[in-house]
């Protein structure tokens, strides 16, 4: 504004008199003094004008910031302050345009902290009753989270009318106290019962213990069995860490005594079992023998008929030792062979007696023997060629051990019975020698 300008506002809403500048008075407001002149009282109403326009602008710019911000209440002591100022600061201007401005402001601010705090308390209200909600629950976690989560919401939600304040803070805080109170003394009961069953549990483990080298087997057995249902009975829900190192400890001192019962009974059953071997193997031997003497003590229709039910009775006889299964069951099986194949051999000795119709000399048949099992052996061996080219043939497959198996059987089978012919020429060719001598 221009000095003239300022000069004759100046002058509207002030004088000099007597070396003073006063302003007049306004609204409730008497006139008062605001300076003195300096220079000239044109130049000191002109500087107090001036003041008036930077007051002015202040209010105005509070009034922009109050206008562009989302809080507005927070304004309201420095519009009560400036208001205050009118009736205090040294200016000369339209203070009472500046008041009504003010007074305007100040009502507005008013009016929305009203709408605020009414909206703090439908808020509020509505986190007591979330709060009250999970008062009483006892999904203590779940609660806990719940109840720190409003009570951060609570601290964040503004403030609502005095008269309302002691009663609503009073009524959020209680049902929160409350919760934490009744999980306190939850978790104390849990920690008085997790003491009580921690020293259960170690009473059953050092019972435990002391039956652990126990020589009295039937007895300690069923004493720690009933340890162990004891044990499932007790409860108490301790920690994980602290339950499993209680359970090693307890389960260390039962196995402990069951190893040593398990080795016990195994040496018992070893000591029955090697006994039961050496009785079976007895009776195979036995049949072994038997089988051994069949051609020289019976006939050799009644020798094949005694071989079979030698066979029958061996399947009887439960196993023998690992060591010497196999030696004595190739000992049995040659015995019988031997057998059923002179008896083999014999049926094709006399079809050919009586296709040709014709009687052998001894030498004759004993030749006669010779060469037919020199012919049995070749279609023998001509059969094995082919069991053992198609074992080589045979990959490795896991899927193929089946059949892998029974071609080694046969070929088992096959060299058996060659080695039994081939003794069976040895004994003619013995006595034909024998003979010709």
């Amino acid at each position: 504004m221009e000095h003239n300008n300022l000069l004759e506002e100046a002058k509207k809403f002030g004088f000099t008199q007597d070396q003073q500048v006063w302003l007049k008075p306004f609204m409730n407001y008497p006139a008062r003094q605001v300076g003195d002149v300096k220079e000239s009282e044109d130049d000191s109403l002109v500087y107090f004008a001036k003041r008036f326009e930077m007051f002015r602008d202040k209010v105005n710019n509070l009034l922009q910031r109050i206008e562009a911000s989302d809080n507005k209440g927070s304004f309201l002591m420095k519009v009560l302050h400036m208001k205050e100022q009118v009736g205090s600061y040294d200016a000369l201007g339209d203070f009472e345009q500046l008041y009504h401005t003010l007074a305007t402001a100040e009502e507005e601010i008013n009016e929305t902290i009203k709408q605020n705090r009414e909206k703090n308390l439908s808020i509020k209200v509505s986190l007591i009753q979330e709060a009250e909600a999970h008062s009483e629950s006892i999904d203590w976690k779940e609660a806990t989270e719940k109840l720190k989560d409003l009570r951060t919401a609570w601290i964040k939600t503004g403030p609502v009318e005095k008269e309302l304040t002691d009663e609503i803070e009073e009524r959020f805080r209680n049902a929160v106290e409350n919760f934490f109170e009744r999980k306190k003394n939850f978790f104390e009961d849990k920690k008085r019962m997790q003491n009580r069953a921690y020293e259960r549990y170690r009473d059953l483990i050092n019972q435990s213990y002391h039956l652990a080298n126990s020589e009295e087997w039937e007895e300690t057995t069923a004493k720690l069995k009933q340890l162990q249902n004891e044990w499932k009975e007790v409860g108490g829900n301790l920690p994980r860490k602290t339950m499993t190192t209680l359970w090693n400890n307890f389960r260390k001192a039962h196995n402990h005594f069951f190893e040593r019962l398990k080795r016990k009974i195994q040496k018992e059953k070893n000591a029955s079992r090697d006994q039961f071997y050496e009785q079976n193997f007895e009776r195979k031997q036995e049949l072994a023998v038997e089988a051994e003497q069949l051609l020289q003590d019976m006939s050799l229709n009644d020798a094949v008929k005694r071989a079979k039910e030698l066979q029958a009775e061996w399947k009887k006889v439960g196993p023998v030792r690992p060591d010497v299964s196999d030696a004595i069951w190739e000992r049995f099986i040659k015995a019988c062979d031997r057998v059923f194949e002179m008896s083999s051999l014999e049926h094709y000795i006399r079809k050919r007696q009586q296709a040709s119709n014709e009687e052998y000399s001894e030498p004759d048949g004993l030749q006669a023997r010779i060469n037919a099992l020199r012919d049995f052996i070749k279609s023998d061996k001509t059969e094995l060629e082919v069991l053992e080219t198609n074992l080589d043939k045979l990959n490795d497959s896991p899927s193929n051990e089946a059949f892998r198996n029974m071609l080694k059987g046969k070929i088992r089978n096959f060299n058996r019975k060659i080695g039994t012919k081939t003794a069976l020429i040895e004994m003619f060719q013995s006595q034909l020698s024998a003979i010709s001598r």
